[in-house]
């Protein structure tokens, strides 16, 4: 048996009125009778207030089926997330993102960012690196060297320690920022629009280890040399 609100009435109410009420002649209780109809039109209102109440705890308390306090539940969760410049405006969306978001459970693994940008659309791969340490490194060793087929092995470089902290995300594509009814400007926004993933940025900046740095690389699939690759980014930052 489901827990749920009982819901009561205008008549519910107005029957428990007139049970309050005094019995004689005076106090009729025929159902055309004033006293009957005034007690059916004022009660009429309590009713559409349970209705109302029932429809907070039975409806508006679910995330999962809230409409009239969707805005609410997403003002509390810090939604629309101020990385997505344009929200989705359809109601199941939108209880799909806020749900998303209060059963998030954060991660620093690479899979957990790997899923995230699916979910926003984007296939990436990430790229880790460790600085060559006296006593744990091997001269000679080829189990760390990059491998093409395999661009997510870290690999032992020669360089400042600071490397460490770095990681390169590798986005299959460009973002893509199309023209949006009610959020677009006509004559300022274009109908499609090409550049970085901002949304993808954004984010995983916001989730990265507080003492990480990420570097994103748009370039064409491994078709450079990586260590070239990766020197000219690394000399870019003044680490190198």
């Amino acid at each position: 048996m489901s827990d749920r609100h009982l819901r009561r009435s205008g008549r519910d109410y107005a029957q428990a009125l007139l049970a309050l009420l005094p019995w004689g002649q005076a106090w009729p209780r025929d159902p055309g009778s004033t006293l009957v109809l005034s007690c059916n039109g004022l009660a009429d209102y309590w009713g559409f207030v349970d209705g109302r109440a029932a429809d907070l705890l039975e409806r508006e308390s679910d995330p999962r089926a809230t409409t009239e306090l969707l805005t609410d539940w997403e003002r509390n969760w810090g939604l629309p997330d101020p990385c997505i410049k344009n929200p989705p405006s359809d109601y199941g969306l939108r209880r799909i993102a806020l749900v998303a978001k209060m059963t998030l459970l954060g991660a620093q693994s690479r899979a957990f960012y790997i899923d995230v940008a699916k979910k926003l659309g984007y296939t990436i791969t990430i790229t880790e690196h460790s600085p060559y340490m006296c006593g744990v490194s091997r001269c000679g060793d080829q189990s760390g060297i990059y491998n093409p087929d395999d661009p997510t092995r870290s690999f032992w470089q020669l360089g400042p320690p600071e490397i460490r902290f770095y990681w390169i995300v590798h986005v299959d594509s460009m973002g893509l920022y199309k023209f949006y009814v009610d959020a677009s400007v006509c004559g300022i926004d274009r109908l499609l629009r090409i550049g970085i993933a901002e949304d993808l940025e954004c984010i995983l900046n916001r989730w990265k280890p507080a003492h990480t740095l990420i570097i994103f690389d748009y370039s064409p699939k491994w078709s450079l040399d990586f260590t070239q690759t990766f020197d000219t980014q690394y000399l870019a930052l003044g680490i190198m």
